[in-house]
């Protein structure tokens, strides 16, 4: 087994006793990691024993309940003693060099804040599940490659952000940024945190050498249940609220409308309107209170240029989406 120094593994873990074995397995299989750690949010299903038995050369941390993923992969950082960090969900199973790969990659690149992996379905390991993540004017964010041929995602590429299930991250730079914001609890924190480093005039990078098997919705279930939809709107408003200057906003507001009413829509199909308008409100709601005001981003007219770059690639991707 090769050696890969300066990186630490963290995998947040509720009730993962389906894939959790799995994944610490391919793991430890492939490149000798100097450290791993396992954050279990308080997890019923033995999974957190199955860590303690089988992996003592793991570091266990347990909560007595489920604090989140934010709270959970900002703990495993807080412990990491090495200068790089791979976030790595509990479903997945890695290729033996997928380690060496992300950090030869972030090394190789100077402003890079995050490098996302290859995300491919476990079910189908010719399909892409994530090959990065975008957002665009809409306030939507959506998988690079997501349901497509994989073969067709075999170039590096940077991205508005890495999926915070395979990727990985420069220690230093969370002092800069700040950690994972533990108001979205899960979904589009990877989008947040991401849209922060480019507003500090970082960047974030996908490599396809690096190489993750993705069983998906292992913890919320299927890819539409209302704790997700309630819970990805709600943190959709938060984002925007958060991340973008009073004259950002205003000048998305009409795609931004659009793009809430059209996902209406499409929730009040499946069922779930009423759900999705709780989140919108609950998210209205968060940005009222003093939490949201403390933690939305202070415009700094040194990064005005990074602000314009970025709204240039929120147009771009909301072409790339509506055109599929």
């Amino acid at each position: 087994m090769e050696k890969t120094a300066n990186v630490t593994v963290v995998i947040p873990n509720y009730n993962g006793i389906k894939y959790i074995d799995n994944c610490l397995k391919s793991l430890i299989d492939g490149e000798t990691v100097p450290e791993i750690i396992v954050v279990d949010n308080g997890s019923r299903d033995g999974s957190a024993e199955i860590v303690e038995k089988k992996y003592p050369m793991c570091r266990l941390v347990r909560f007595k309940e489920n604090r989140g993923f934010c709270h959970a992969v900002n703990e495993g950082i807080r412990l990491a003693g090495t200068e790089y960090i791979i976030l790595l969900n509990n479903d997945t199973i890695v290729d033996t060099k997928m380690v060496s790969r992300l950090v030869k990659s972030i090394r190789n690149k100077r402003k890079a804040f995050s490098v996302a992996a290859k995300m491919i379905s476990m079910q189908n390991p010719e399909i892409i599940d994530d090959a990065g993540d975008l957002y665009c004017a809409l306030g939507w964010a959506f998988a690079l490659g997501k349901g497509k041929e994989s073969h067709n995602y075999s170039s590096p590429a940077e991205i508005f952000a890495a999926c915070g299930g395979a990727a990985i991250y420069r220690k230093n730079l969370f002092s800069v940024i700040g950690d994972f914001d533990e108001n979205h609890f899960a979904y589009l924190e990877d989008i947040d945190i991401g849209y922060r480093a480019k507003i500090s005039g970082f960047a974030n990078y996908y490599e396809p050498g690096a190489i993750v098997y993705h069983a998906g919705s292992a913890v919320s279930g299927s890819r539409y249940n209302e704790f997700k939809v309630k819970l990805s709107s709600k943190n959709s408003i938060y984002l925007i609220y958060k991340n973008m200057p009073i004259l950002q906003i205003l000048l998305n507001a009409p795609f931004l409308i659009a793009g809430i009413i059209i996902k209406s829509f499409f929730f009040a199909r499946k069922g779930m309107g009423k759900t999705y308008w709780k989140g919108i409100w609950e998210g209205i709601r968060l940005c009222c209170t003093k939490e949201g005001k403390k933690n939305k981003v202070r415009f700094r007219p040194e990064c005005l240029g990074n602000y314009v770059r970025i709204q240039l690639e929120l147009w771009g991707n909301m072409i790339r989406r509506i055109m599929g």
